[in-house]
């Protein structure tokens, strides 16, 4: 059997921390409190991005330079010693940045975005921001300016906590005491705590990311960091992010649902709408388990999980059928998988067979997704005669709608967008999947418009077909 991963481990606990395998059900998710929502009317219907359906790839357990299997796994041993066996003397101490840089220039290549961990003491062998013992400092230099220049541009950067093993007490930067489960990031120590208690330990891994020059707009739990205290865990990263980042729209990466269960974003928390200080929290869902490599890089996956050869069945065609955002996710350990890079080479063919079945596909980073389904939820959209008024708390680029009814009125003229004053003239395309910024396209009676929209108050306006 396929090992578990620590966030399907924790996901499964019900009294205690019971083992089950990652392809059975978790447990059921109560959602957040979504806050506020404004007006839509009917007329309007905000559709994907371009018409198209989002993809996206989250790596966990990624950082610079550690293999951060080799170290935590004597750490997690020590609390559950029958369930971590791994002969994890091994296993490479050491992810090269070689291998970086091959994987995330195919990536380039490929279009592909998504988001990439970097633990700030990962497994607490060091600090990415002081000294990680065992390389020099200009190791260390070197390995956090590729992540700067070559893997910032098309992923978001998270911590994974601090360490992603032993809680550090944040008034003395050592981990606690007791060598028990409660004080393991993966497992009990975020149970019963507060939203406060949560943001700052979330601001202090924070801090360290943004001491070497990465930028973040959000989190990712360890294991079921959280699990237990979701509400505290969608506040904290709110404030956490906002008061590190002055973060405009945080998300975070808790779940992930292989059934039936939808996997569209969460945007929670919303207030402040129509103040010049909107709030809000995005939680991204992924939509597949690690089966590319396993999270210690010693389970070899399978490519057809998520595309059959015949480009119909697994995974990945049943989401994006629904239109939903298809987020895989892997852990970087895996993708190396202790230099024969199996979970590389199976996530390369995943993306050729998309590549090949698709064609209404586009990747984004977790904060595009994030801020077009904040966009999406919680712009006010009023229809007034031949015009829809947007009142919109966020920018948002791209922002596709499908505009029926009289308010289109049989259409055959494109729209213009006025804001400020300022007139933005359309340019018709002869389908949905050529859309993009300032085009539209007729259909059914329908407009499908696509453009950037502003902040603040923006008006569509429509010409009526001549009778």
């Amino acid at each position: 059997m396929a090992r578990m991963t620590r966030r399907a481990f924790l996901e499964r606990a019900a009294a205690g921390w019971a083992a089950a395998s990652l392809a059975g059900k978790v447990s059921a998710l109560r959602a957040q409190p979504p806050g506020q929502r404004p007006r839509q009317d009917d007329c309007v219907q905000v559709l994907n991005p371009q018409n198209r359906v989002p993809l996206s790839f989250i790596i966990d357990d990624s950082t610079v330079l550690v293999n951060l299997a080799y170290f935590g796994i004597p750490q997690f041993a020590e609390v559950f010693p029958k369930r971590y066996k791994q002969d994890w003397r091994k296993l490479p101490r050491e992810i090269p940045d070689d291998f970086v840089r091959k994987f995330h220039d195919w990536c380039a290549e490929q279009g592909v975005k998504g988001k990439y961990s970097i633990v700030p003491c990962p497994a607490l062998v060091g600090w990415v921001d002081r000294l990680l013992p065992g390389w020099t400092r200009r190791e260390l230099e070197e390995s956090l300016k590729l992540v700067r220049e070559l893997v910032v541009p098309n992923w978001d950067i998270h911590p994974e906590m601090i360490t992603h093993t032993w809680v550090i007490d944040t008034r003395t930067g050592r981990p606690y005491e007791p060598r028990t489960a409660d004080y393991m990031e993966n497992w009990g120590w975020s149970v019963g705590k507060s939203a406060d208690e949560l943001a700052e330990y979330m601001a202090y891994a924070l801090r360290i990311l943004k001491n070497v020059g990465l930028p973040c707009e959000g989190i990712t739990t360890p294991g079921g960091f959280g699990n237990r205290s979701r509400e505290a865990l969608a506040q904290g990263t709110l404030q956490a992010c906002r008061d590190v980042y002055g973060t405009e729209i945080p998300h975070y990466f808790r779940h992930l649902f292989t059934d039936e269960r939808s996997v569209a974003p969460r945007v929670e928390y919303a207030s402040g709408l129509g103040t010049d200080d909107p709030r809000c929290v995005v939680s991204i869902i992924g939509c597949t388990g690690d089966w590319f490599g396993g999270w210690d890089g010693l389970t070899p996956g399978s490519v057809d999980r998520f595309i059959t050869p015949d480009l119909n069945g697994g995974r990945l065609p049943y989401v994006i059928g629904k239109g939903e955002p298809a987020i895989l996710v892997c852990h970087w350990p895996g993708i190396y998988f202790n230099g024969e890079e199996i979970g590389f080479k199976i996530f390369k063919e995943v993306v050729r067979r998309l590549h090949s079945r698709y064609d209404n596909l586009i990747w984004m980073k977790l904060s595009e997704i994030a801020r077009y389904w904040a966009a999406r939820q919680l712009t006010q959209m009023t229809a007034d005669g031949r015009r829809i008024v947007f009142d919109a708390p966020y920018h948002c680029p791209a922002f596709t709608v499908r505009i029926t009814g009289p308010q289109a009125g049989n259409a055959t003229t494109p729209p213009t967008l006025v804001v400020a004053g300022r007139t933005v003239r359309f340019q018709p395309v002869s389908s949905p999947l050529r859309l993009e910024p300032n085009t539209c396209c007729f259909e059914d009676g329908a407009v499908i418009a696509c453009f950037d929209l502003p902040k603040g108050r923006s008006v569509l306006q429509f010409i009526p077909a001549p009778t």
